[in-house]
């Protein structure tokens, strides 16, 4: 499904309004052979993530990755070939207030994927544009929240041991 508009989160939305909302999510670092890991530009307010979003009813974590990585670049990833090296749910860096008011603590695997199919391309509704960038030096505005999934995927490159935060 794309688009906010009838996923679960507009449904349960719709019953609480903006209250605080605990979140399942995933995140997926595509990692080039150079390095370079793709960011997401959004078409909302043009600040650089990563490919991400929140679970859907009866969704692995791998398939919310799996997912969101396709809608908003059109890259397929295998769930076999994402490796999980972090989890992330500090609510003092997870927690999220959007601009219509709502508000999400999100909780949220990163996976790395090696290997895929297709070119990545903006989807023209959730991104804008895509770059390849080293992650020692993301693309800038980068959000909070993308920006400690990067500290992240970085202590684990540097340590090789599943982070938490």
């Amino acid at each position: 499904m794309s688009g906010f508009e009838g996923s679960y989160t507009w449904r349960l939305r719709q019953k609480v309004g903006s209250d605080l909302l605990l979140m399942p999510g995933a995140i997926v670092f595509l990692l080039r052979d150079d390095g370079a890991v793709l960011f997401t530009r959004r078409a909302t307010d043009g600040s650089w993530t990563l490919p991400a979003g929140g679970a859907e009813e009866g969704s692995s974590f791998a398939a919310t990755a799996t997912r969101e990585l396709e809608e908003e670049t059109g890259v397929v990833v295998d769930p076999a070939d994402l490796v999980g090296f972090a989890c992330l749910s500090e609510a003092e860096l997870h927690t999220v207030s959007y601009p219509g008011g709502d508000v999400n603590h999100w909780f949220a695997m990163l996976f790395l994927a090696r290997r895929w199919t297709g070119e990545p391309r903006p989807d023209g509704v959730e991104t804008s544009a895509m770059l390849w960038a080293d992650p020692a030096a993301p693309p800038s505005p980068l959000e909070r929240p993308a920006a400690h999934a990067v500290d992240l995927f970085r202590a684990y490159r540097r340590e090789g041991t599943f982070q938490v935060s």
